[in-house]
């Protein structure tokens, strides 16, 4: 091997091994970093929680708001570290990611009490994917009865040993739009009554609601989250269930506080804690980061605001 050559292999290895080591450095850097911003911002919402559930009028069940972060296109790593800072409930919108990072070998290993919520639209042909996942806590989204038919069978086949009941809510497109799913109100109590006499291995939690996005808090409470209070009070009454027992899913980064306020016991909040979201190759924002921040006028005119549910 010629005195040439062999410098150049030394060369070689002495820059891959600096390149290594730099890319080491500024990984953990990296780390350290975003530990300490997941944890300020996830510490942040947590007391925005709290202080929103302290102003809710004394006539809603009290009922202790639950904080799903919502961990969309975010690696395993900011999953840990808010875990780590002692957050359980995590969010996904879709199947694919889900299972990934819940068969994750790290979050596997440091997360044992991780609890996963599915949000996203729910295909049927997804159903069996999504009921392996490791820590499945709840599924946000049931839109049918056919859909909770084929949850009901799919979990009864492949938990057979378990006679744990698979929590899920009933999504309800409150606001009408053709781009939400979800039920139409309409059919909100006999889809609930489906689920509680035909579906044994379901545990009907609640229902959930998107919403149209942007609405604007200065104009008075929003509209879609009194359509689903009025929803529960229809199915509490016609099917003879507490209130206290029947959940409200409603309320994400923008509008959370407001959510709380008028009864919502599940809020579900992504880049407040997480920061923006990644979407390769699509230049389009997330429709949270679109959505209008209520002005501060908004914000008193709201807290002069006592609202009950219809």
């Amino acid at each position: 091997m010629s005195t040439t050559f062999t410098h150049y292999l030394w060369g070689q290895t002495h820059f891959d091994f600096i390149h290594q080591c730099h890319h080491t450095f500024f990984y953990g850097m990296w780390k350290v970093g975003m530990s300490e911003e997941v944890g300020k911002a996830l510490h942040a919402v947590v007391d925005r929680v709290n202080q929103a559930a302290a102003r809710r009028p004394k006539t809603l069940p009290a009922v202790p708001p639950r904080l799903v972060a919502v961990s969309k296109t975010k690696p395993p790593d900011m999953v840990i570290e808010a875990y780590r800072k002692g957050h359980r409930n995590f969010g996904e919108n879709y199947v694919n990611e889900l299972v990934d990072k819940a068969s994750n070998p790290q979050i596997l290993e440091s997360c044992p009490e991780i609890e996963w919520h599915f949000i996203g639209h729910l295909q049927k042909n997804n159903v069996n994917k999504l009921l392996g996942v490791p820590n499945l806590f709840m599924v946000e989204t049931v839109d049918s009865a056919k859909l909770a038919d084929k949850v009901n069978s799919s979990w009864q086949r492949l938990r057979a040993a378990s006679t744990q009941k698979l929590k899920i809510m009933v999504q309800i497109n409150t606001s009408g739009e053709e781009s939400k799913h979800g039920l139409p109100p309409g059919e909100t109590v006999n889809t609930v009554k489906h689920i509680l006499s035909k579906c044994s291995a379901l545990h009907f939690s609640g229902l959930m609601t998107i919403g149209r996005y942007g609405y604007d808090l200065a104009d008075g409470p929003n509209p879609d989250f009194q359509a689903l209070l009025s929803r529960r009070q229809e199915v509490c009454a016609s099917l003879q269930l507490p209130l206290e027992d029947v959940e409200l899913s409603m309320g994400m980064s923008t509008d959370f506080e407001h959510a709380i306020e008028v009864g919502s016991t599940n809020v579900r909040v992504g880049s407040t804690i997480f920061g923006n979201r990644d979407y390769p190759n699509t230049p389009t924002p997330s429709p949270e980061r679109k959505s209008k921040v209520p002005t501060e006028e908004a914000a008193k005119k709201m807290e002069r605001l006592t609202v009950t549910e219809q």
